[in-house]
């Protein structure tokens, strides 16, 4: 098997990735054609993985029964961009040179370029267990991956931009990738910063992000699967995380503010935001600022983001940690001074084991007032 993969990768590097690198003049500053090769056919291979496995199941088990896939559309789309145009060129142009400069991975045992804090540096043995090393890397990964999504949520100028990944009405397989991209470029020079210390090379963490991809393509989905009592305390099942996505309950307003893991929902109970036992509910924002999202295809989805992340980091308010909404010129403010009876989307709850009913929700460009 690793033979095969190694053949197709060096197949489509060179006869796919290297004349066209060589017709854009940019062989010199992309890196390795082979890691840029493999990265494709990894999107290639998720792309596969969502469409004829993921979607399948939201027909079969659907958490939620929609009239239409219309809202998903944008999602799909953005999708595919993300993962075969914008991904690819922002790591092998962006993050691999920086990568390069700060010593690059740790490939043996008399590199004195590898960064100094990486994992087999300290542990030299887990060499001779790439599996082993690859769980170190991934438990690190998703541990940082958990802070900072909790950072995402905490921040109003973040929430400001991670708030178009939340605005979405109909979760479905397809909703992970949506997201601002300046909130995608905060998230990946993270995460490829803490690669970089740990020494993983540059296709482990094409995997790493494959691993971590797949598994919130999966979370994503509208789909009624739990892994039980056991396993749902290790791992983020769809039905965790789609309470981390439900809209505000007034009478219960921290009630969302629950399971942020990516893959190991583990750090969720560790930490205390491990939410479980809750009927299934809809998604989306109480925000009316923020539910525009859903009126906008590609582009209005961005420039949304951008006036409200705009309107937050210019503003000491954007810098306090807490919930907020978007008022007037888009300033945040903290939701403990809001109405959430008036902000809050009124739909009937099902009983916990029955998919939703198919929901209207209203759409509001209101300015927002204080209570």
């Amino acid at each position: 098997m690793s033979e095969l993969w190694s053949q197709l990768v060096n197949g489509f590097a060179n006869h796919g990735v290297l004349p066209v690198l060589q017709l854009l003049h940019l062989q010199g500053l992309a890196g390795d054609p082979r890691d840029i090769s493999a990265s494709l056919l990894i999107a290639t291979f998720q792309l596969c993985v969502i469409g004829l496995i993921f979607r399948p199941l939201e027909s079969i088990v659907p958490a939620e029964k929609w009239e239409h896939r219309k809202l998903t559309k944008v999602d799909f789309q953005y999708t595919v961009m993300m993962l075969v145009g914008i991904f690819p060129i922002f790591s092998f142009l962006i993050l691999t040179p920086i990568a390069n400069y700060f010593g690059g991975p740790d490939t043996g045992p008399g590199d004195a370029s590898a960064s100094p804090l990486a994992i087999t540096h300290w542990v030299p043995w887990l060499k001779q267990h790439p599996w082993l090393l690859f769980g170190c890397y991934y438990v690190v990964y998703d541990l940082v991956y958990y802070w900072m999504h909790r950072l995402q949520h905490a921040l109003p100028w973040w929430w400001a931009l991670h708030s178009m990944h939340h605005s979405t009405r109909q979760m479905s397989c397809w909703t992970n990738d949506r997201g601002s991209l300046i909130d995608g470029f905060i998230q990946s020079m993270i995460l490829a910063t803490v690669g970089i210390v740990m020494g993983v090379e540059p296709e482990q963490f094409a995997w790493l992000v494959l691993v971590g991809e797949l598994v919130q393509n999966f979370s994503h989905a509208n789909v009624r699967i739990a892994f039980g009592p056991l396993f749902n305390r290790v791992f983020v099942s769809p039905k965790f995380h789609r309470l981390h996505h439900m809209l505000v309950d007034p009478t219960r307003p921290n009630l969302h503010n629950c399971n942020f893991g990516q893959v190991f929902s583990i750090w969720d109970v560790v930490f205390g935001t491990a939410l479980y036992n809750e009927p299934l509910r809809p998604t989306g924002v109480g925000d009316p600022m923020v539910d525009d999202d859903n009126n906008h295809g590609l582009v209005g989805l961005h420039w949304n983001a951008a006036k409200r992340f705009w309107g937050s980091v210019r503003r000491r308010e954007g810098w306090k940690f807490g919930e907020v909404a978007f008022g007037p010129g888009y300033r945040p403010i903290p939701v403990d001074q809001l109405d959430l009876h008036g902000l809050a989307h009124h739909v009937m709850q099902p009983p916990q084991d029955e998919p939703l009913p198919t929901t209207q929700r209203p759409i509001s460009n209101q300015s927002i007032e204080t209570a």
